[in-house]
């Protein structure tokens, strides 16, 4: 009788570990992991400097003649830089390859410590992106500081092949500017 209810327990965990690791992202805090990278975020009215980075972050790419798609987890690393100040991130947009947007990963702006780092992760197994998908981050500040670094890394595989490379973020300004 105990030997039963072990076993129906260890099922019982077992599935309940399986249906939490399949959730969709949108059913989780994405941010969940980073609470020690957040700090209180400034007033709206303070934030005098703010910024829109695009990173591309591609889904999948093609090799092979074009043939064999492979499909890459993607990480976006948002990395605050500045030493003394906040780091406002109103913004955290994922677009599919048409430019249409997939999901948005932040309900209300969220304030990143100084030095501190957050991370929104993509899996594989989601393709919705596509061969251009790409991030839009917008961030904010209470005055002048240190441009943050914003960046995708890219992971997969075929077979007993792995490729990973790192796309860095661009500001969003018009051309000429500086």
């Amino acid at each position: 009788m105990v030997r039963c209810r072990l076993i129906a327990l260890t099922i019982a965990l077992s599935a309940l570990s399986l249906a939490t690791v399949g959730a969709p992202a949108t059913a989780q805090d994405p941010l969940a992991g980073f609470a020690d990278s957040l700090t209180t975020v400034p007033e709206a009215g303070s934030l005098t400097q703010r910024g829109t980075v695009y990173v591309a972050a591609y889904a999948a790419i093609r090799a092979g003649g074009g043939k064999t798609r492979i499909d890459l987890a993607t990480t976006l690393g948002i990395h605050n830089t500045a030493e003394d100040k906040a780091l406002v991130i109103e913004r955290i947009d994922y677009f599919e390859t048409s430019g249409k947007l997939v999901q948005t990963y932040l309900a209300k702006p969220v304030a990143v410590r100084p030095l501190g780092t957050i991370e929104i992760f993509v899996a594989r197994e989601d393709t919705r992106g596509g061969t251009g998908a790409n991030f839009l981050v917008g961030w904010a500040a209470a005055g002048p500081i240190a441009e943050p670094l914003i960046e995708t890394v890219m992971i997969g595989s075929v077979g007993n092949t792995s490729y990973s490379f790192v796309s860095q973020g661009r500001p969003v300004r018009p051309a000429g500017t500086r």
